[in-house]
C-alpha cells in the first residue's frame, strides 16, 4: 500500500493505541523480524531492558540518541550520560552554539559508534515506523551509525502498516506535540516517516522488547 497520512494531524488521542500486546503476539512479531536481519530480544521488565540495551554498548562507544520517552523511563538516558563510561553525545551537542558551530553538530549526529532511539509502531509483518518532526534520529538509524539500538513497548504493535500509520497520527502525535510544547513552546508536526522493512549488515539494528506499556 502507498503511505499516507494527513498533513496536518488530528489531535485527538486514540488511547487504543496504549493496550500492550500479549506475549505470543510479542514472539511472532520477534520471530517476523528477526527474518527481516534485525537482532530481537525480549526483555521480563524494564530493568532487564535497560540491562539488555547496556551490554549491547561497548565501553567507551561515541552514542548518539533521539528524543524517548521509553529510554528516559526505563534509566538508559541516565547511564549513558552521567555513568562516564560512554561518550555521550547529547550533552555535547546542547554545549555548543547552533549559529556558529551548526556544520559541526550536524556532523558529529550523522554517524556515531551508536545510537539508541524507539519506535512508534511495528507490523505484526516485521516492519518498524518512526517519524519525525526535524528528522536528526533519521540517518543515523537508516545508515549513518555503525550500530542501532531500538527499545519497544509491547503497546507499539499493531496488525499492518496502515494501523501503525494510524497509531502515529493518533495516538503518538498528540502526545509528542504535547511534550514539544511544554519543552519550547512549539507544538510537532508529523514531518517525516521512516519505515524500517529490513537490515542487510548483520548484528548492526538490535531490538529490545518491553512486554508492558511504556513511552509514547
Amino acid at each position: 500500500m502507498a503511505l499516507s497520512i494527513a498533513v496536518q494531524p488530528t489531535a485527538a488521542l486514540n488511547v487504543d493505541f496504549a493496550q500492550p500486546a500479549e506475549a505470543s503476539t510479542i514472539e511472532q512479531t520477534a520471530e517476523a523480524m528477526r527474518r527481516r536481519g534485525f537482532n530481537v530480544q525480549i526483555a521480563v521488565d524494564r530493568d532487564d531492558a535497560r540491562q539488555r540495551i547496556l551490554e549491547l554498548i561497548p565501553a567507551g562507544s561515541e552514542v548518539g540518541q533521539g528524543a524517548s520517552k521509553t529510554l528516559d523511563d526505563i534509566g538508559v538516558t541516565a547511564a549513558i550520560e552521567t555513568s562516564g563510561e560512554y561518550y555521550a553525545i547529547r550533552p555535547k551537542l546542547r554545549s555548543m552554539d547552533r549559529a556558529t558551530q551548526g556544520a559541526e553538530i550536524r556532523k558529529l549526529g550523522a554517524s556515531p559508534d551508536v545510537w539508541l532511539n524507539s519506535v512508534h509502531a511495528v507490523t505484526a509483518e516485521g516492519t518498524m515506523l518512526i517519524a519525525s518532526f526535524g528528522g536528526s534520529q533519521l540517518g543515523p538509524i537508516v545508515s549513518g551509525a555503525g550500530k542501532v539500538v531500538l527499545v519497544v513497548g509491547s503497546q507499539k504493535l499493531v496488525p499492518d502498516l496502515e494501523t501503525a500509520l494510524r497509531r502515529i497520527e493518533e495516538y503518538c502525535y498528540p502526545l509528542e506535540s504535547a511534550r514539544l510544547q511544554a519543552a519550547y513552546g512549539i507544538p510537532s508536526k508529523i514531518n517525516k516517516i521512516v519505515v524500517l522493512n529490513g537490515e542487510v549488515t548483520p548484528d548492526r539494528v538490535n531490538v529490545v522488547f518491553i512486554p508492558e506499556s511504556i513511552g509514547f
